[in-house]
């Protein structure tokens, strides 16, 4: 898949990216305030949400297309770029004509390939960044089916942005991160731009700094960031929204690590992970050839497959012996879940031969 770069006039090379703005823009006066204070703080692309669909009806959906006349006002006094979600054909329409310089596509409407396309279609011919968000749930395949759409309509200048995954039990964040997802998207399509938005994973307001340093760190391209003028008013979303003071602070003390390393300690060492993968893989495909011979003896012996007693008395000893060795109860619930699924696969192939 070609891609080029995601370049606009007057941006600086240098890592992260930053998009900022307000959730929703709500009022010509908040729009303008925060975009003035945005650029002083030296914020360069400007974002705020027009069209804003909400979970449940009821609450704030969006000015619509009178709020992209004040967008186009911030560009014009302050010289920002700015951005808006677009998840039909007649959005698309209505931001271009009010000069856009860059759209994304929300987590929602990634998840419908009906609505990605008519989006794709709306765009053919028109030289114009565009971000896709992760589908609300964690599908891979959805995710890189939106990008290839886009691209299959002409659109080169594609980027992602990975803002988490919704899980019935949200724990601490309020879509969980799953950074192997958007790791796995780097490996497949590695000149894809990603962009980390922590506002939607974390939710809160204190978790926005841990959370674009673990971008960082994981080598994403840049940051969208939700930053208000005054976010305990806010009209959408106020607890995952910061002042742009508060926005100057979290970029200033960021920690923009080396992207290549080749020292010879650090080889060694990866070395040393290579050496205990293999061994892991050796391991693991002995105790899945002891899997299946405990499949055909229960086989030969009219046993169920499932022995549910055995496995939650598995789960709860390793569990506990992990969290002993320093790994979290949740790594090892994940890793021994999926080594559980495989072993019931092999011994389900040999009960059905």
């Amino acid at each position: 898949m070609e891609l080029e770069k995601i370049t606009l006039p007057g941006l600086e090379e240098k890592r992260p990216l930053v998009i900022a703005g307000p959730c929703s823009a709500e009022t010509e006066e908040q729009v303008m305030e925060t975009a003035r204070q945005l650029a002083a703080q030296g914020v360069k692309i400007f974002r705020a949400g027009v069209w804003k669909p909400r979970t449940k009806p009821g609450g704030f959906e969006g000015v619509g297309t009178e709020a992209l006349g004040w967008l186009k006002k911030v560009k014009q006094e302050t010289g920002m770029h700015v951005s808006t979600e677009v998840a039909t054909a007649k959005h698309v329409q209505e931001a271009l004509k009010f000069g856009m310089d860059l759209l994304w596509v929300g987590a929602r409407t990634t998840a419908n390939p009906f609505a990605v396309q008519e989006i794709a279609d709306a765009l053919k011919g028109v030289d114009i960044p565009v971000l896709i968000k992760n589908p609300v749930n964690p599908d891979l395949e959805l995710w890189i089916g939106a990008i290839e759409r886009l691209h299959n309509a002409g659109l080169r200048k594609l980027g992602v942005i990975h803002r988490g995954f919704s899980s019935y039990d949200k724990k601490l964040y309020r879509n969980l991160p799953q950074w192997h997802i958007p790791i796995e998207l780097h490996r497949r399509i590695p000149n894809l731009p990603i962009i980390c938005d922590p506002s939607h994973i974390g939710g809160r307001r204190d978790l926005i700094a841990p959370l674009c340093q673990q971008a960082m760190d994981l080598q994403f391209d840049g940051l969208i960031i939700e930053s208000h003028n005054n976010p305990d008013l806010a009209w959408s979303d106020k607890d995952q929204q910061i002042t742009p003071d508060v926005l100057s602070l979290i970029l200033n003390t960021l920690v923009i690590r080396e992207m290549n390393q080749t020292t010879e300690s650090l080889a060694a060492l990866r070395k040393q992970i290579d050496e205990i993968d293999m061994s892991l893989t050796e391991l693991l495909a002995k105790r899945m050839r002891v899997a299946g011979e405990i499949g055909q003896y229960k086989k030969e012996h009219g046993m169920a497959i499932l022995q549910a007693t055995r496995y939650d008395e598995i789960l709860s000893k390793r569990i506990a012996e992990g969290e002993i060795m320093g790994m979290s109860g949740e790594f090892m619930k994940t890793i021994l879940e999926a080594i559980h699924t495989e072993s019931v696969r092999k011994q389900m192939e040999i009960m059905n031969k």
